[in-house]
C-alpha cells in the first residue's frame, strides 16, 4: 500500500450531509436526456442533408445513419434504468457492461443492414448522420435539465 506524502492530504470520506449537498450541486443526467437529444439531432440532420441536397435518398441515409445511434442508445437506457440496475455495485457494473456490448452489437447490425433497408443508400450521409448524432452526448451534457436550480426532495424527518 502506498504511503501518503506531506504534499497528498489523507483521504476523509464524506459525512451524509455533505454527500447529500455533493448530489444536489451536482445531478444525474438521465440517459433518457440524452436519447432525446440524439433524436432530435437526428432529424434535424436527416432533414438538413434531404434540404441541401434536394434528394430524398440523402435524407433517408442520414436519418438511417442517426436510428443506428438512437436505437441502440434507447436500448442502453432501458437497460441501465431497469429493475435490476442497481441492485449493487457489483450488479451495476457488470450491468453497464452487458448493455454497452448490447447497445455496440445493435448498431452493428443496423449499420450492416443498412443496404437492404434503405433504397439507393448514400454511405456518406449516413455516416454524417452517425457521427453527428453520436456526437450529441456531450450537448446533452452540457445542456441537461440537471444544470437548473436544485430540486427539493423530501426527507424523513
Amino acid at each position: 500500500m502506498p504511503e501518503t506524502t506531506e504534499d497528498e492530504p489523507p483521504f476523509t470520506p464524506l459525512t451524509a450531509e455533505e454527500a447529500r449537498r455533493l448530489r444536489e450541486k451536482h445531478p444525474l443526467v438521465s440517459p433518457w436526456w440524452v436519447v432525446a437529444g440524439q433524436a432530435v439531432m437526428g432529424l434535424v440532420v436527416a432533414l438538413a442533408a434531404w434540404g441541401l441536397t434536394g434528394k430524398q435518398n440523402v435524407g433517408w441515409s442520414a436519418g438511417y445513419g442517426a436510428l443506428a445511434v438512437v436505437i441502440p442508445a434507447a436500448i442502453f437506457a432501458r437497460g441501465l434504468t431497469g429493475r435490476f440496475a442497481s441492485l449493487n455495485a457489483g450488479t451495476a457494473a457488470v450491468g453497464f457492461m452487458l448493455w454497452e456490448m448490447v447497445k455496440i452489437a445493435s448498431s452493428i447490425a443496423l449499420i450492416g443492414a443498412a443496404p437492404k433497408l434503405v433504397a439507393d443508400l448514400s454511405w456518406p450521409a449516413l455516416l454524417v448522420g452517425l457521427v453527428l448524432t453520436m456526437k450529441v452526448y456531450w450537448l446533452a451534457l452540457a445542456y441537461s435539465p440537471s444544470d437548473t436550480a436544485p430540486r427539493k426532495r423530501k426527507t424523513l424527518s
